[in-house]
């Protein structure tokens, strides 16, 4: 019987080096597999080069392509199919949730209402989630 986690695949997407290298940490400290993207047009290439991955964890506030677009953009070129989206921003306006779910984000997490550990915990759940309904 099979007992070890499951082990995700995890794209995270943010132009603040800081906040991308403290969650790519916590996320790979939980046994995740872990690519970073410095911003949407960097997760853009990746994706379009052939990134697969379990989740794309995406910022909104960002310069050239904000997450909005970015979502928009692998919407309509079938980037990132399977995946499980997630925002996480400090956007947590109602319309700006509702416009993120709308594009087809899973999750809409309010960074400054989550700690580092309840992002990675959040996530997790989501993708128990979407693999029980799957």
């Amino acid at each position: 019987m099979d007992t070890a986690p499951k082990s995700y695949s995890v794209l995270i997407i943010d132009d603040d080096a800081f906040l991308l290298d403290m969650y790519a940490l916590k996320f790979s400290q939980k046994s995740f597999v872990v690519s970073t993207a410095a911003g949407a047009v960097d997760a853009l290439e990746k994706l379009r080069g052939g990134l697969v991955t379990d989740i794309i964890l995406v910022d909104v506030v960002m310069p050239t392509i904000d997450g909005f677009e970015f979502l928009e953009t692998i919407n309509k070129e079938n980037l990132g199919q399977g995946s499980l989206v997630v925002i996480l921003s400090n956007l947590g306006q109602d319309e700006d949730i509702e416009r993120g779910l709308k594009l087809g984000a899973s999750g809409y997490i309010v960074k400054a209402a989550a700690t580092p550990s309840e992002v990675v915990s959040k996530v997790l759940e989501l993708m128990e989630t979407k693999t029980k309904s799957s």
